[in-house]
């Protein structure tokens, strides 16, 4: 189906942070399979926990034990608030589960009305139907039957209106993503975090967090809400980097949040398979390491620094530079699907956004010297399109 804009760029192979063409052109990777290929392309780790577990087994459902699921289960709960895990193949099925779990809470609980999942504008939760509604974006909607009802939207600005619909009567569950992706890279802080989880707690209200991308060492934190005190949530989703480029999602739970998520309540056939869970612990074990999550830091650091220097060199070109550590949003004055195709001209990689941003969402193991060379793109990149702007300019001026 038609129903993706490809970039002009057939992918033969990659290894780290460079992908290759069939042409032979290599490229810098900073979109990193949107933020999913953490560890790069094909890293030894990852290659070999796929390789050994393929020889023993791939799938036998979840009719039957898998003590790999166990032991990933187990790594995720020990660093988390979570209690309990299950496990999905993306993060649109984690996602699914989350808002599931919220919603059977309160009917086990005795009150089936309260069903209303508040998300806000801008975010971006996933591609079901249950996703895109809590989403509330108009273009992912359009043409698939009405909304949805047991969602609510909010903007992240307007507090009054959050705190209204989060003790609404009928309100079950707050989804929110602590640093938005999709959105525009918009990193939430702990004084917005902290209100909305001590608001959900005097309304009894559940509360989410979407950290499909930015989890698993991204910002420098394995998860994202890490960063602040007294904000956990009390069901999260985790995908993308959890498998490190291999499909694998989780939804985790602390025991109260899940206390209706009992046998036949939810399922998965391909969830939590053998392969996914080799993969999913292998890759978890790297990204966890204290010294990836330093070096993530020191890299976000460094690129932050440099985007910074170039924002005031280009102040016609950048409005600004927000996210948190990988995840960089670059805001632009001039279309950013442009300057991304300008860019992919030039060898670097980048991801759009929304609120017109491009993304860098490069591998954690990125290097300095590669950091230094994605900033140096994108500088020679800038002056190239103010050249141009420039000439265009006086060649309209010169005509009048």
């Amino acid at each position: 189906m038609t129903v993706y804009s490809r970039a002009p760029l057939d992918v033969s192979h990659g290894i780290g942070c460079r992908l290759y063409a069939t042409d032979g052109r290599s490229y810098l990777d900073c979109v990193g399979g949107i933020a999913t290929d953490a560890l790069g392309h094909c890293h030894p780790l990852l290659v070999t926990a796929l390789e050994a577990q393929a020889r023993r087994l791939w799938h036998v459902s979840n009719i039957f034990r898998i003590p790999e699921q166990e032991a990933l289960a187990k790594r995720l709960t020990d660093a988390t608030f979570a209690d309990v895990a299950f496990f999905a193949n993306s993060g649109t099925e984690a996602i699914e589960c989350a808002i599931k779990t919220a919603r059977r809470y309160h009917y086990v609980r005795g009150a089936p009305d309260r069903i209303d999942i508040v998300g806000f504008a801008g975010s971006f939760h996933g591609r079901t139907l249950a996703a895109v509604n809590a989403s509330g974006n108009a273009t992912y909607l359009e043409g698939f039957g009405p909304p949805m009802a047991g969602f609510v939207q909010c903007h992240l600005d307007d507090g009054a209106a959050t705190m209204a619909a989060i003790a609404a009567p009928t309100t079950a569950a707050v989804i929110v993503e602590p640093v938005q992706g999709e959105g525009g890279a918009r990193a939430l802080d702990g004084v917005w975090l902290r209100r909305v989880r001590q608001a959900c707690d005097a309304a009894g209200v559940l509360l989410i967090y979407d950290e499909v991308q930015s989890g698993m060492g991204r910002t420098g934190r394995l998860f994202a809400h890490q960063w602040f005190d007294d904000c956990e949530p009390d069901i999260m989703a985790t995908a993308k980097a959890l498998g490190g480029g291999f499909p694998v999602g989780a939804c985790l739970a602390t025991s109260a949040a899940a206390i209706g998520m009992t046998v036949g309540a939810h399922g998965s056939t391909f969830g939590g398979n053998p392969l996914a869970m080799a993969v999913g612990i292998a890759a978890f074990d790297a990204i966890a390491d204290d010294a990836t999550l330093a070096h993530a830091r020191e890299m976000a650091t460094r690129f932050t620094v440099g985007l910074g220097r170039l924002a005031a060199d280009y102040p016609d070109l950048v409005v600004d530079v927000r996210g948190k550590g990988l995840l960089i949003g670059v805001k632009l004055r001039v279309n950013n699907r442009e300057m991304m195709a300008a860019l992919r001209e030039r060898g670097l990689l980048v991801a759009g956004g929304g609120d017109n941003c491009i993304r860098l969402l490069p591998p954690l193991i990125i290097t300095p010297e590669e950091v230094d060379e994605a900033v140096a793109l994108i500088a020679v990149t800038f002056a190239a399109w103010r050249t141009r702007a420039t000439a265009t300019a006086a060649a309209a001026a010169v005509a009048a």
